[in-house]
């Protein structure tokens, strides 16, 4: 026998390395991100709203930085046409991690004459001017959104890293590459930029994940009776935003919710889910994104979303 075959009979063959399923991939890279925002910026801050990618946002930080605290503040546009369990849910979240939370309150923007309600009594688009007035004010030159690309064609092109300029808005044809993990964070005085740890997870994901993780949720994801009536074939609640106009009738149904926003124009879906388990079976059968089902302010024009976040909106 030669002397290399006797080499490579006596070799002894390394087991295969352990590799990351798909959602160890997503929870990795969206931690690379947030840490390369903590070594890059000075003055980083979380959108956190109490829903469930802006949850799922927190629960990364915790990670990221474990043991550590988190060191990012929150913050979260208020415009006071919020769901009570969501904002019970936000307090107490905020409470048990020992963070800072800035709330800019719409009101407060109406009340000193920098807004002017809406005729609808929508208050969802006028969230934009609170926003980069907190921005401004507190200098933050990060701010993470849990955005996700499946959920709009606007967020599906827009980047990781979103440069924005100095009056907050997007530019897409000023976007950055981003060639394998590299992110680009510079930018000039009084720019910012938005981050995206999400972008590459879908619905579908963010649930497993949750059900992974045992992350907590405000209930009303979950399917519950409610009083709803039926606009525009959404099932939209009552609430001090208003409610069934002449022709509209309150109905007792069980629904949930697949996204939280402004209680105006964010509707609940018919369901029966009341576990993790039976919401991703009701997740993974659905054709329709949860903005397209249950978003009016999205159904304004094909370009809705993109029209906003040209003006600075999340």
């Amino acid at each position: 026998m030669s002397e290399r075959a006797s080499e490579a009979s006596t070799a002894t063959i390394e087991p295969a390395r352990p590799t990351l399923d798909a959602l160890g991939r997503l929870e990795s890279e969206a931690i690379h991100i947030m840490r390369e925002v903590a070594g890059e910026f000075d003055r980083p801050v979380i959108l956190f709203s109490g829903g469930k990618d802006s949850t799922l946002l927190l629960h990364l930080a915790v990670k990221a930085f474990w043991p550590a605290p988190v060191p990012f503040p929150l913050l979260h546009v208020d415009t006071g046409h919020n769901f009570d369990e969501v904002i019970e849910f936000r307090d107490r979240v905020v409470e048990r991690y020992g963070l800072r939370l800035v709330v800019a309150k719409v009101q407060d923007w109406i009340d000193d004459g920098r807004l002017t309600e809406r005729p609808d009594g929508t208050r969802n688009p006028l969230q934009t001017v609170p926003l980069l007035d907190s921005i401004t004010e507190n200098k933050f030159d990060a701010v993470f959104g849990g955005g996700r690309r499946d959920e709009e064609r606007a967020r599906a092109k827009e980047r990781i890293f979103s440069l924005r300029n100095a009056f907050g808005q997007w530019e897409p044809r000023r976007q950055r590459p981003e060639l394998w993990n590299l992110y680009n964070g510079r930018h000039r005085p009084g720019e910012h930029v938005r981050v995206f740890p999400l972008s590459n997870w879908t619905e579908l994901d963010v649930w497993r994940y949750i059900q992974r993780e045992g992350i907590e949720l405000p209930e009303i994801y979950y399917a519950h009776e409610r009083e709803v009536y039926l606009r525009d074939g959404m099932w939209l609640a009552e609430g001090p935003w208003g409610g069934p106009r002449d022709g509209e009738t309150k109905v007792r149904k069980t629904v949930r919710y697949r996204t939280v926003g402004d209680g105006s124009c964010t509707g609940a879906v018919e369901s029966v889910a009341t576990t993790l388990d039976e919401v991703i079976a009701e997740v993974g059968a659905s054709r329709l994104t949860e903005r397209g089902a249950t978003r009016a302010d999205d159904r304004l024009s094909e370009a809705a979303m993109e029209d906003r976040k040209r003006e600075g909106y999340f």
